[in-house]
């Protein structure tokens, strides 16, 4: 099976009014402490080997340097060909970044883009333009990279169809072969969740969106593989689907998650005390159920024969009786060997879910 790291940079310049991941805003860089902090954390674990992937996530990595970059990735020490991916803020980039970041090791980048329109950015919280994303995507090329996603919000406020396509256009123009569609969700501790923002979009509507948007994609030849993310074929993300199929990942940093054994732990999300050498904190373990659920996100569903060997249950008459209701209603496909959802039902999948957990 394949083994990833995934690395945390908790730092950004400012904080997106939507988000609630454990990050600082007002950073211009990365403090080399916080480096040795990774390396002295990644180096307290037993690997089951070489990386098949490493993920740089955040936060906005992208303030890393190349040199620190190239030093973490020394540190992780990934196999020959593995998927080294870096998100990226289009504001934060410069050729010679990237070209450092390609030198060093990073085989793939992630552009936060979120909307084409700079009105919707700044709406967001979003400290870049339409015109540096295209830049952005420019310089990447410039440096040599072969394999870029880019990042589309869905169900923004005053949300169209036209903003959608303007930011497929820019995304697909700059020669991104993924492409990550989400929904808005507005969390509790984001500054959305304590104060929305006017015009969102009904459950009705923002589900409009989400179909409109798997429809275009698929026209434009990117194939959905997952519930948000969509790629040309062979650029499907790897390290994600470690994740997806219960395999072996470890996070290190501040509110960083891993599963390694099928033992779950992660650390607290508490910059200064990673720093000082706190330790991850058990989090249980990665069963059947787990197993379930990650896969009803794919495309290709859930195999139920491996299903049951990971210890799942059979359904009961009363789940197979609403298995075949929301079959015909199209919301999945049931076959005797796997569990399908439609994009239609992935837009219900928690609905779902709470019927078969």
């Amino acid at each position: 099976m394949p083994f990833g790291i995934y690395f945390h940079i908790p730092y950004c310049f400012s904080r997106c009014r939507y988000c609630d991941f454990y990050a600082a805003g007002a950073a211009r860089d990365v403090p080399d402490a916080y480096l040795d902090a990774l390396v002295g954390a990644l180096g307290r674990h037993a690997l089951p080997g070489r990386p098949d992937t490493v993920y740089f996530g955040g936060g906005t990595p992208s303030l890393l340097t190349p040199a620190q970059v190239e030093r973490l990735l020394a540190a992780a020490g990934p196999k020959p060909g593995a998927e080294v991916t870096l998100e990226a803020n289009p504001e934060t980039l410069t050729l010679s970044h990237l070209q450092g970041y390609r030198a060093a090791g990073v085989s793939r980048l992630s552009i936060g883009v979120q909307s084409a329109r700079d009105a919707q950015l700044r709406a967001l919280g979003r400290p870049h333009t339409a015109r540096q994303a295209r830049a952005a995507f420019e310089m990447a090329r410039q440096a040599g990279f072969a394999n870029v996603s880019g990042d589309i919000m869905l169900a923004l406020p005053r949300y169209s169809r036209a903003e959608f396509d303007e930011t497929l256009a820019l995304i697909q123009g700059g020669g991104a072969q993924h492409i990550s569609a989400y929904l808005l969700k507005i969390e509790p501790g984001s500054a959305f969740g304590r104060r929305p923002p006017d015009g969102l979009p009904t459950p009705d509507e923002a589900a409009d969106f989400y179909l409109y948007a798997v429809r275009r994609l698929a026209e434009e030849g990117y194939r959905q593989y997952e519930i948000s993310s969509f790629a040309r074929p062979g650029y499907e993300g790897r390290h994600n689907r470690i994740y997806w199929d219960c395999g072996d990942y470890l996070g290190i940093g501040p509110a960083a998650h891993s599963c390694m054994g099928g033992r779950r732990f992660y650390y607290p999300a508490d910059t200064a005390a990673f720093m000082a050498g706190a330790q991850p904190v058990p989090d249980g373990g990665c069963g059947a159920e787990d197993y379930l659920i990650l896969q009803l996100r794919l495309a290709s569903g859930l195999d139920l024969a491996e299903y049951r060997r990971r210890g799942g249950a059979d359904f009961t008459p009363q789940q197979r009786a609403f298995l075949a209701h929301c079959q015909q209603a199209g919301y999945l496909t049931l076959t005797p060997s796997r569990l399908t959802l439609t994009p239609l039902g992935m837009i219900v999948q928690n609905a779902i879910l709470e019927e078969l957990i």
